[in-house]
């Protein structure tokens, strides 16, 4: 047999060899990479969550604001909508 033969196919070989042999011992990890299926989310829920969070932010925020002096956020929404521009607050 010729040597380079031996040399260049011979790691190659062995390259899938032990590719195929890391297959067979761990059938789990391809599944790992790729992600399982997963139940579906629930989106309502989800939204009620996202709502009532928000709504919590801004009433906060709101909060802080009227403690410091200024104006609701909702207050400048609407001047800044009839004006249409906004003034930085200081």
């Amino acid at each position: 047999m010729d040597p380079l033969i031996v040399l260049f196919v011979g790691p190659m070989v062995l390259l899938l060899v032990l590719a195929i042999f890391a297959g067979l011992i761990s059938p789990k990890r391809g599944r790992e990479l790729v992600g399982e299926l997963r139940p579906w989310k629930d989106h309502e829920a989800m939204s009620n969550v996202d709502a009532h969070d928000t709504d919590e932010m801004l009433d906060s925020i709101n909060d802080h604001r009227r403690r410091r002096g200024g104006r609701d956020i909702g207050e400048e929404l609407a001047d800044e909508a009839m004006r249409g521009t906004w003034e930085e607050e200081r």
